[in-house]
């Protein structure tokens, strides 16, 4: 699962994606290793796991992470190949989610690529580019499914409704994510289409370091926009998160952070909802050999989270020990949360809830 940075040229993308690749942002415990040049793997800051590793003093600790891919700045014109627009658009199609930046400072040293700056129209700019592209998308499989249609399939008629449904409101500039499928079969037609503006996103406000708090006036324009699309809008300051990777040793990035009245720096708050965007939850497996952070879908059930560690577990699943997260803090080990009869056997219908700390037993 990829989360794909977009926006704009000089808004602020690469610097950003440079924040999450640097582990000194976070701690030592959240390092990060590039795949390719433009995609990085960023372990996912979790306070759950340190918890557990300072209870288990386990050899080793993994922590779940993320994927996310830099994609360079769109231009307008993109989806007519402008810029290399199609490659651009191609990398964004194989991500599951979008991370969209936003430039919400005012410098004059830095260029905007329309002469000012102006992220309602920035943010114009780039969905009207991915909604033309859905809009070629879609009437390219309207053109197959309308004779399919004419025939009586009932299926290619239905079909043909939602891919109606949907150019119609790409025509508004609306984004396909705005309709809502009426049942199962258009929930697995829309994922047959991938389309990009389907894809979930969060909007990223990069703001100068003094309104890294509380935002300014563009962040304040930026979230009245989006307030009817269930997005959520993080503020962060780019450049004061480049400095913060620059620092050599945890104190020195507290004191910093303490200064800008931080708790945390922003690029983990951005990481925990990239996460959450990508509709991801974890489960932990504590042990003296490893802590282990496990990621999984939202609504997974015990033997396909038990797949996630090898598909013999789900083919041979028998059952799931678990023990919640907050039960295993409150009296400390496994053996203790089982004297106070926290400890649950659970089978093959059972959703797991996120920090669930699991055991499974199965047979191959």
């Amino acid at each position: 699962m990829k989360a794909g940075i977009v926006g704009l040229p000089n808004v602020g993308k690469s610097t950003l994606f440079n924040c999450l690749s640097n582990a000194k942002a976070q701690s030592a415990n959240f390092p990060f290793c590039t795949i390719e040049p433009n995609i990085g793997v960023v372990n996912v800051p979790d306070p759950r796991i340190n918890k557990l590793e300072e209870l288990v003093k386990p050899e080793r600790v993994q922590m779940a992470t993320v994927d996310i891919v830099d994609i360079a700045g769109l231009v307008k014109g993109a989806s007519k190949g402008e810029g290399l627009g199609n490659q651009f658009l191609g990398n964004i199609r194989e991500c599951n989610a979008i991370i969209h930046v936003l430039r919400c400072f005012d410098n004059d040293n830095i260029v905007h690529v329309d002469g000012n700056v102006n992220p309602i129209r920035d943010k114009e700019t780039i969905d009207i580019e991915l909604q033309l592209k859905d809009l070629e998308t879609i009437e390219k499989r309207l053109e197959k499914v309308k004779r399919a249609a004419k025939t009586g399939n009932k299926e290619a008629q239905a079909e043909e409704a939602l891919l109606n449904r949907i150019r119609e409101a790409l025509l508004q500039a609306k984004s396909a994510r705005t309709i809502v499928p009426q049942n199962n079969d258009e929930e697995v037609l829309m994922e047959s289409f991938q389309l990009i503006t389907a894809k979930p996103v969060l909007y990223v406000c990069n703001v100068d370091e003094s309104s890294a708090v509380n935002g300014n006036k563009y962040v304040d324009q930026v979230r009245e926009l989006v307030k009817d699309e269930e997005a959520e809008v993080i503020v962060l300051s780019v450049g004061a998160e480049a400095d913060i990777t620059e620092l050599e040793s945890y104190e020195e990035r507290q004191v910093f952070l303490e200064d800008m009245g931080l708790e945390e720096p922003g690029a983990s708050v951005l990481i925990r909802a990239a996460y959450k965007l990508l509709k991801q939850q974890t489960y932990f497996t504590a042990g003296v050999k490893e802590v282990r952070a496990w990621t999984i879908n939202i609504g997974a059930t015990a033997p396909q989270a038990a797949g996630v560690i090898h598909t013999d577990f789900e083919k041979g699943f028998i059952r799931a020990e678990v023990i919640s997260y907050d039960d295993y803090v409150q009296y400390g080990s496994e053996a203790k949360a089982k004297e106070a009869g926290k400890f649950r056997v659970e089978g093959k219908e059972y959703i797991v809830k996120d920090g669930d700390v699991m055991h499974f037993r199965f047979n191959v």
